[in-house]
C-alpha cells in the first residue's frame, strides 16, 4: 500500500471512530439551552423534551435545591435509595447530555445489578465503603471488572454493560453517578424479569434459571420494589 493511500485508510478510520463516539451520546444542542415545557397535556412528541420560549426562561430552571449533600430515606427491600437529577427536576439539563443520582445504602444495601442502554456511567463514592462493578458482554465467560471503593474514588461502568454496588462497609454510604445522557434508562434484572406488564411467563423465568415454576412464582411474588 502507497504512503498516501495509508494516510487516507488511517483519516477514514479516525473519522469512522469519532463519528461512533458521537453517536453513542445524546445529540449535540443546537442553541444555547431548551430548558423542557413539565407539561403532560402537551400531545407533541420529540426525542426529549419541547423547548420553552426563551424569553420565558428564568434563572431557577438551571436550579435545584435537592440537598443531594444529606442522606435519604431508604424504604428499598434491598437497602438503597436512588434520588435522581433528570429533566423533570431540573428542566434546563434538556439537551445537555447529562443526568446524576444519589444513591444512598443501608449496611450491605444493594444497587442490584443493572444495565443503562444510553448511557456510561461515572460514581464517585461520598462515604462508606462499596464494593462495585461490571460485566463484559459477549464473552465465554464473561469478565467481572470490580473493586472496593472508598469516599474520593471514581469509578466507570461502560455504556450498556451490566453493573452493580453493594455497601461492603458496615455503616451507611453514599455515592453520586453520573451520566453521558439526560434519560440514561434503567433496565435491572429483577424488574426486568418479575415486574413487567403483561406477566413474564412462569416457564421461561423458570428454564431462565433452570429451577422449578414453583420457586419461580416464589420469586415474582417476592418482587415488591
Amino acid at each position: 500500500m502507497k504512503t498516501s493511500s495509508k494516510h487516507l485508510f488511517l483519516l477514514i478510520a479516525v473519522v469512522s471512530l469519532r463519528s461512533l463516539l458521537v453517536a453513542a451520546t445524546d445529540p449535540d444542542p443546537l442553541q444555547d439551552f431548551c430548558v423542557a415545557v413539565n407539561e403532560t397535556d402537551v400531545k407533541i412528541y420529540v426525542n426529549g423534551w419541547i423547548c420553552k420560549d426563551p424569553t420565558t426562561v428564568k434563572t431557577d430552571d438551571f436550579y435545584y435545591a435537592g440537598q443531594l449533600n444529606v442522606p435519604h430515606e431508604i424504604v428499598s427491600p434491598y437497602g438503597t435509595a436512588l434520588t435522581g437529577v433528570f429533566v423533570p427536576e431540573l428542566p434546563g439539563l434538556n439537551t445537555q447530555g447529562l443526568g446524576l443520582t444519589r444513591v444512598d445504602y443501608l449496611p450491605n444495601g444493594l444497587n442490584v445489578p443493572h444495565t443503562h442502554p444510553r448511557a456510561t456511567e461515572v460514581i464517585t463514592v461520598l462515604e462508606g465503603k462499596l464494593y462495585a462493578g461490571f460485566m463484559t458482554a459477549g464473552d465465554d465467560p464473561n469478565t467481572l471488572y470490580a473493586r472496593y471503593l472508598y469516599p474520593g474514588d471514581v469509578f466507570v461502568f461502560p455504556r450498556g454493560l451490566m453493573h452493580f454496588q453493594i455497601n461492603v462497609g458496615g455503616t451507611n454510604a453514599a455515592a453520586l453517578v453520573f451520566f453521558n445522557s439526560q434519560r440514561p434508562g434503567t433496565v435491572n434484572v429483577p424488574s426486568a424479569l418479575f415486574r413487567v406488564e403483561p406477566p413474564l411467563p412462569t416457564e421461561i423465568i423458570a428454564r431462565t434459571f433452570q429451577i422449578n415454576e414453583n420457586l419461580a412464582e416464589y420469586l415474582r411474588s417476592r418482587s415488591s420494589f
